[in-house]
């Protein structure tokens, strides 16, 4: 299986390391993709938005020939889910770690410090305590140096969805800060943020409790998890 490995804010695609070991070793193909703008020493930020990462991985999945699984950590998961609305029939499944599908119109986030064109990895006080569950002050330090700007536009810019067929792409949900039993209780109430999840045809949830970068704080564990929804 093709694995498209989308990481999320201020992360790049060699943060994906040990999920990337394992996957190679259960047979899987992954690409863990740094996205444009967020190679280490970019800083020409100025007209990358959500399209032009929706672009990159869109560029990667047509030169794959088999099914493909993407793969969207909390950011990368509106990445994802807008590149299943473009290319419905070729993917395989959409794994969200720690994410969302968000409705279309809506933004990743307008409320992070922004610094020109960029959101920098901000002051750790910025995070809910959820957030932080297991990120000791070692992963803390780690986190910072590897971490790279994130372009305000992929933040601000709005999804765009216009495809019912990704619907009918099934999808995992890795529930991490949040437990599934909110988000299913989300869908039921008919909350605006699950509306997208209310209408997937096959939907699915893996618990793992840890904060929001379990790469970091549990990259055994999620990689386990990834390799579980994958086998679906």
């Amino acid at each position: 299986m093709q694995i498209v490995l989308i990481p999320g804010f201020w992360l790049d695609g060699d943060s994906w390391a040990p999920i990337t070991e394992a996957l190679a070793a259960a047979g899987h193909t992954p690409h863990p993709l740094t996205l444009p703008g967020k190679a280490r020493g970019d800083a020409e930020l100025a007209g990358i938005g959500l399209r032009t990462h929706v672009d990159a991985v869109l560029a990667l999945v047509d030169t794959l020939d088999d099914p493909v699984v993407l793969v969207g950590h909390s950011g990368g998961g509106t990445i994802a889910w807008q590149v299943a609305d473009a290319r419905p029939e070729r993917i395989a499944r959409v794994v969200l770690v720690d994410a969302l599908p968000m409705p279309s119109g809506t933004s990743i986030n307008t409320e992070l410090p922004v610094e020109g064109a960029a959101v920098p990895l901000p002051d750790w006080s910025v995070f809910e305590p959820d957030d932080l569950i297991d990120l000791d002050d070692a992963l803390r330090e780690r986190f910072r140096a590897i971490a790279v700007a994130e372009p305000k536009g992929v933040a601000h810019e709005p999804t765009q969805l216009s495809d019912d067929r990704r619907f009918a792409v099934p999808v995992t949900v890795i529930a991490c800060q949040f437990p599934a039993a909110l988000v299913q209780q989300a869908i039921e109430n008919g909350r605006d943020w699950a509306a997208e999840l209310a209408r997937i045809e096959q939907l699915s949830f893996i618990e793992l409790p840890t904060g929001h970068w379990p790469q970091l704080t549990k990259p055994t564990e999620l990689a386990q998890s990834i390799l579980t929804a994958v086998q679906h």
